[in-house]
């Protein structure tokens, strides 16, 4: 019985972190050995809508993004475009046709952003604040 009890005691506290980072405001980094010290919403959307592939000082970005249905890509797409993810989807999809530009690189989790941001100097990503590390360094915080 104790053993159990245990065992939900550690789901109830494993969901409350998932829950926690799923909610905490988003910041967009980049390694810390990246010359832009800060990027407007303007640069971003550029980026991340594949309309620029560099950052401002003219260096060549490798924008990571999570998987399509991942719940931090919806909320920081639609926070930073201010469109619904119908809109950007349709937008991608005649990007994509024209051969304009590429998706960006999907990870499946703020862990693997963090570790290719933090390994790749010329990548851009974005994570929950909390999930913060010292190898990299924030570009971008969405002001809640």
């Amino acid at each position: 019985m104790q053993f159990i009890s245990v065992r939900i005691t550690l789901c109830f506290l494993l969901l409350i972190t998932c829950t926690a980072k799923a909610t905490d405001p988003l910041v967009v980094i980049v390694h810390r050995d990246n010359p832009n010290q800060q990027l407007s919403q303007y640069q971003l959307i550029d980026l991340y809508m594949g309309k620029y592939a560099a950052f401002p000082d003219g260096t060549l970005a490798t924008v990571l993004d999570y998987e399509q249905g991942h719940p931090l890509r919806v909320e920081f797409l639609t926070t930073l475009t201010g469109r619904p993810m119908s809109q950007i989807n349709a937008y991608w999809s005649q990007v994509k046709f024209s051969g304009k530009a590429s998706f960006p690189q999907a990870y499946q989790s703020i862990e693997a952003i963090l570790k290719a941001v933090a390994s790749t100097p010329d990548a851009i990503g974005y994570v929950p604040e909390t999930a913060l590390t010292e190898d990299v360094k924030v570009v971008y915080r969405f002001v809640q």
